[in-house]
């Protein structure tokens, strides 16, 4: 009787796609995963991570994230071809293995990850135009609201013109391009403000309550700062064999990918100690051509990124409600995109105007979305399909894996909402932060 129930919830899902699938070389993948890991997201880590951690348990706390990520990513890499089959979205890897239900919350989970990571971004590009006009003329009259209202436009340009991820490809060049300007701005003008500037505050600020609530939200930036919750559709773009190409995209992310992350993370920490900026190009001094470019490379960078996070969305709106015919670049599908994408990206924008707290979009984000997809699903899902294969201790250690980011997930939620509600009465909604 259970066997029957087991295969009656079984989910039967469709490896349709309107994207490309199986094309992409593991480098392209890798380039891919390192523009998430250095995207402008880099420039808010020495605030968000370093300051309420310190230097030992930044550090610290860097290195094991690094190394809990990749052997999460590895183990989800390696779940990819189950049942003799790929399965190209993270929503269908969860329902074959659980069933109907465990599709439809992850795919929930997934939105929400994704959908507040693209908010971020937004915020992230609307910032960098903002600091950009302010270089030249600090008279007010252009709000952050306005310059997050002009990226999301920009966005959904770009939105309009890349049909699917793997569509990318030479984009994904000036994306690394345009993060080593930034990266490279921000670390050397940094050094030099350190030099300059003897004196350093390293205390990890507020009180020893608040304290706790801070050090928990770092912890799911850490989190958030390797992870892309969406392996299995980046994967799906890869060439065969997916695993061990997958495999090489992850090493190359973490081994090579990560190192710009690292300097201009600790770079900004070790110059301005504990008043770093929550958005480091706020905080160097230098040639005002210089942060100009460092600005606007930020926002172009942002750009492309968004695309990247978001293109699950775009396969499933393109793939559900697409024509399903013609080329991508037929005018009936361009105004598909216009339409559909145009109105996903509005509500981002809308929601990223609103609400601009950098910092507690990283924060829930982790919590909500990240540790439940990298840490629970991926221990989880790997226990239910190689139980009958694994050693005591193996089980036992997925096991605990599972019980503890379960724990930590909810934990950096309460902490992530009590952030929220302490910016919530100290700003107001659209506000020129």
């Amino acid at each position: 009787m259970g066997d029957s129930d087991d295969k009656a919830d079984m989910l039967q899902v469709s490896e349709d796609t309107a994207h490309q699938i199986s094309v992409d070389p593991w480098y392209q993948v890798g380039f891919v995963l390192t523009t998430g890991v250095n995207s402008a997201y880099v420039l808010g880590y020495s605030a968000s991570i370093m300051v309420p951690l310190g230097w030992i348990g930044g550090t610290c706390g860097l290195i094991l994230a690094a190394a809990i990520s990749m052997y999460a990513n590895a183990l989800l890499a390696r779940l990819h071809e189950v049942g003799s089959k790929r399965h190209i979205r993270y929503r269908d890897l969860a329902g074959h293995i659980y069933g109907r239900k465990m599709y439809s919350l992850t795919w929930a989970l997934q939105y929400i990850n994704l959908f507040m990571i693209n908010t971020g971004f937004i915020i992230l590009a609307g910032q960098a135009l903002k600091a950009t006009y302010v270089l030249f003329r600090d008279d007010g009259v252009l709000k952050l609201p306005y310059c997050i209202a002009l990226s999301g436009f920009v966005c959904a340009l770009f939105a309009f013109g890349i049909p699917y991820l793997s569509a990318l490809r030479i984009w994904l060049g000036f994306s690394t391009f345009f993060s080593l300007i930034y990266i490279a701005v921000a670390f050397v003008l940094s050094l030099r403000d350190g030099i300059t500037t003897p004196a350093k505050d390293y205390t990890i600020p507020q009180s020893h309550s608040a304290r706790i609530f801070t050090t928990i939200g770092a912890v799911a930036n850490l989190v958030f700062a390797y992870n892309t919750g969406m392996l299995p559709e980046i994967q799906a773009t890869i060439r065969p064999p997916v695993i061990k190409n997958m495999e090489k995209a992850l090493w190359f992310q973490f081994a090579v990918g990560s190192l710009p992350f690292y300097a201009v993370t600790f770079m900004g920490y070790w110059a301005y100690g504990s008043s770093t900026s929550s958005f480091l190009l706020n905080s160097v001094k230098g040639p005002i051509w210089i942060k100009s470019v460092a600005n606007l490379s930020t926002f172009l960078q942002t750009v492309i990124a968004l695309h990247i996070f978001a293109s699950p969305m775009y396969e499933f709106l393109d793939t559900r409600y697409g024509s399903g015919h013609g080329g991508p670049f037929a005018i009936h599908n361009i105004m598909f995109r216009v339409g559909v994408r145009g109105g996903y990206l509005t509500v981002n924008t809308l929601v990223a105007a609103m609400l601009p707290f950098l910092g507690d979009f990283m924060s829930l984000t982790g919590a909500l979305s990240t540790f439940p997809l990298t840490f629970v699903l991926a221990n989880h899902m790997y226990l239910m399909v190689k139980r009958n294969k694994l050693p005591t201790f193996q089980k036992f250690w997925h096991w605990l894996n599972v019980v503890v980011f379960s724990l930590l997930s909810i934990i950096a939620a309460v902490a992530a909402l009590r952030l929220i509600m302490v910016d919530s009465s100290t700003y107001h909604l659209f506000a020129d932060l």
